[in-house]
């Protein structure tokens, strides 16, 4: 027969199991009130139809199954995904060389550095589409600066899927830098100078030492990134083409133009159903690290 220590018995303080439910019931219940009701609430006015005739309502899937049988709502997604995937690439080959100059360098420069981008944060979508359009628009400055030099004008990116490319980017570059800095403060300089003693280069060092390092820190950036882009209205509506056009403007103006909210719900369901799976990776690697 063993017997509890009195130290464990003595440390013990009743109610603190009670005290910690406590404290987490409310952010609890707001995320159950605020997020998972209105997500299972959306699903089920989906599936869940009233009939033509008003006479009650019945399981119907008629709705996801215009959507995947509707060539114009899959070319939204389609560029949907596709405008997702070219900004998670840019954004990490982009950040990442920054992370590391701000994490190994010191001085005036890298605080001038850091400053810039972590600028990108502070500034409105609303101000960066106009901002985008004086610059990179027809007649903007690009090709005024252009003409100043005799030289022909480029393709305005401006309506085309790759306005929203560059604003996106250069909006979600803020808090992709601050993950992978936070990523690369557990990379200790004595194991990169270990590194250097053996022999090891620049990219040796990065692939061998650094990346197997932060490969958490970015797979939450690139889940962080594609959870903002899913959701992004502003910069796909003002610098994106009308059509094919991203799902954030196509739920809009399908709900407002089309007086559709079934529709748009659908639109916004399937949106969640593509982020929930970057989600669960972005849980996996919190479980991952808090893990013992």
């Amino acid at each position: 027969m063993s017997l509890t220590p009195a130290s464990d018995i003595v440390g013990k303080k009743p109610g603190r199991g009670l005290s910690g439910l406590l404290l987490v019931a409310i952010p609890v219940f707001l995320v159950c009130w605020m997020v998972i009701w209105p997500i299972l609430s959306a699903i089920w006015r989906t599936v869940w139809i009233r009939n033509d005739g008003g006479t009650g309502s019945s399981f119907s899937l008629e709705t996801y199954q215009f959507f995947f049988s509707d060539q114009y709502s899959l070319n939204n997604l389609y560029v949907t995904l596709w405008t997702t995937a070219v900004c998670a690439a840019l954004l990490l080959l982009i950040c990442i060389p920054i992370a590391l100059y701000l994490r190994f360098s010191t001085g005036k420069l890298a605080a001038y550095v850091q400053g810039l981008a972590i600028f990108p944060m502070f500034v409105p979508s609303i101000i960066l589409s106009y901002a985008l359009i004086r610059v990179l628009g027809p007649n903007g400055t690009v090709d005024l600066l252009l003409n100043a030099v005799s030289l022909p004008k480029i393709r305005s990116p401006y309506l085309t899927p790759w306005g929203p490319v560059i604003g996106l980017v250069w909006d979600n570059i803020p808090l992709t830098v601050l993950i992978l800095v936070s990523g690369l403060g557990s990379v200790s300089n004595q194991s990169i100078e270990a590194a250097r003693d053996v022999g090891a280069g620049r990219i040796a060092t990065f692939w061998y030492i650094i990346l197997p390092r932060i490969s958490n820190s970015i797979l939450v950036a690139i889940s962080f990134t594609v959870l903002g882009l899913f959701s992004a209205f502003t910069l796909p509506y003002v610098l994106g083409p009308a059509a094919p056009e991203m799902m954030g403007p196509f739920m809009q103006r399908t709900f407002r133009d089309l007086n559709d909210p079934v529709m748009a719900i659908t639109q916004a369901v399937i949106a969640f159903g593509f982020c929930i799976v970057f989600g669960l990776f972005y849980v996996r690697s919190v479980a991952k690290n808090r893990a013992p």
